[in-house]
């Protein structure tokens, strides 16, 4: 009988490395570029675990011993949403003109394990310096290690003992699309939220909360969705066929396209019967049906922060800093007073 094939196991790493000797990943990186600030008997150990582990660096990351690899990384989640590859673009173009190139590795999840194992994918790559661009929760301690080892700048807002953060005050945009409506006339706003688990998501729903409590109104209940125009158009009918409902704020425009597409379908219109606006600006957002109403949220902005703050970091390791970027709102035709 045949047996069936045995998953690969993943190469070893950095990280597995400083397990086995018992030091930080730090030291192992420093020993890999060939750093004199490293004890001997430290060195000898680091090395003795790379031969044991059969572990291996590439020439990007063999260039780091007598010079400089000029390659960032950058952490991606397996997603297909504008907001994800907007940043990456906008962080491959920052990159290419300080002269970087850029290797991304993408992590199937959230889960904490899969971030750690697609950094490890780029340390060992010997990068220079890593952006994540997806929620980091829980941090392990090979994270902790990575983002020691390698200057690390996260751009949606969660962080490590060690890394730098660059992000939109997603607070300050839910409580200015939440006021817009309320200044609007609407005794109340509903909310579409995101993923609990994403920060973004959180302070959004957070905004949300906040705007309407300082404002004397109890928040209804909120409706969380998964950042997709399904989930959007899921909850979108469950709205429209509540007679009370005159006012949403959607976490996404992604997912309001959903929404707006239920509410049509149930001969609600927008903005007359249902006022929505969302948070992105994407392009399509001027061309919806009618034009959204929505808080931007600058890509290209983001992207080239963090570069600089990538850099600055690479420079000056002992730096670390939180840069907040101010979201706008953009007011279309999605959203007016209520009847």
């Amino acid at each position: 009988m045949i047996e069936p094939l045995k998953k690969p196991r993943r190469a070893p790493g950095m990280v597995d490395v400083a397990a086995l000797a018992g030091v930080s990943a730090q030291t192992v990186s420093r020993v890999l570029r060939g750093q004199t600030n490293v004890q001997d008997s430290t060195r000898d150990k680091v090395l003795a675990a790379v031969e044991q582990l059969g572990y291996r660096r590439n020439n990007a990351a063999r260039a780091l011993s007598s010079g400089r690899s000029r390659a960032f990384g950058i952490v991606q989640l397996q997603t297909g949403y504008y907001s994800r590859t907007a940043i990456i673009s906008g962080v491959e173009a920052a990159a290419r003109e300080a002269g970087y190139s850029l290797s991304a590795a993408t992590s199937p999840s959230l889960d904490p394990a899969a971030i750690e194992e697609a950094m490890s994918v780029l340390a060992d790559q010997g990068v220079e310096g890593i952006i994540l661009a997806l929620p980091l929760i829980h941090a392990t301690r090979g994270i902790e290690e990575l983002t020691r080892a390698i200057p690390t700048v996260s751009i949606d807002g969660s962080r490590t003992s060690a890394t730098e953060v660059v992000a939109v005050d997603q607070t300050h945009a839910a409580q200015l699309a939440t006021r817009h409506l309320l200044d609007l006339g609407h005794r109340s706003v509903w909310h579409v939220s995101g993923p609990p688990e994403w920060h973004d998501a959180a302070s959004r729903s957070a905004g949300w909360r906040q705007t309407l409590e300082s404002a004397g109104i109890v928040p209804p209940e909120e409706l969380v969705g998964d950042w997709s125009p399904e989930s959007g158009h899921r909850l979108g009918l469950e709205l429209g066929r509540r007679p009370e409902v005159t006012a949403v704020f959607v976490s996404s425009d992604e997912m309001a396209f959903g929404v707006i597409r239920a509410l049509h379908e149930l001969g609600r219109s927008v903005p007359e019967d249902i006022s929505v606006v969302s948070v992105d600006n994407i392009p399509l957002a001027e061309y919806c049906s009618p034009p959204l109403t929505t808080v931007a949220q600058p890509f290209e902005e983001m992207a080239r922060v963090a570069v600089d703050h990538l850099l600055r970091h690479i420079s000056d390791p002992a730096t670390l800093t939180v840069d907040s970027i101010e979201p706008r709102l953009i007011v279309r035709a999605s959203t007016s007073a209520p009847r």
